[in-house]
């Protein structure tokens, strides 16, 4: 008999390190949420700025620009000064419409395979006058 407890004893062992093993490759981490990040096209002193003129992102957050002051405004970011100088990556990312009235927005998600580095991008009619930021994306 004490041969068979013995066994019994055994197996149900074995079997809650089997569960235990199982259960623990059933738990996930959730990965951290995505964010959405603001910015605002015209400085609230009416100066020609981005506000905030860098921000930090990670891949897969999304990047709302809002029209607040003296448009019209766009956003083109520069082949030449992001990471890998990719100009299609500019490209994709770049809103070149002109948007006119104060409050419109739009967004621009950075892609879940983006480099780490800082990608430059400026307002086009207003370049010449400094109006230029940066998304720095981090790993």
């Amino acid at each position: 008999m004490k041969p068979i407890t013995s066994f019994v004893k055994s197996l149900c062992l074995v079997c809650a390190a089997f569960l235990l093993l199982v259960g623990s490759l059933c738990v996930s981490v959730s990965p951290a949420a995505a964010e959405t990040f603001t910015v605002k096209m015209g400085a609230d002193n009416g100066m020609l700025a981005f506000e905030p003129a860098k921000i930090a992102v990670k891949p897969g957050d999304t990047v709302k620009w809002v029209i607040n002051k003296v448009p019209p405004h766009n956003v083109v970011f520069d082949g030449a000064s992001i990471p890998g100088g990719d100009k299609a990556v500019a490209t994709a990312l770049s809103h070149k419409k002109l948007e006119m009235s104060p409050g419109t927005s739009f967004e621009i998600t950075i892609p879940t395979d983006a480099q780490p580095g800082e990608y430059s991008y400026y307002c086009e009619p207003h370049r010449g006058a400094g109006m230029a930021g940066k998304v720095v994306v981090g790993g």
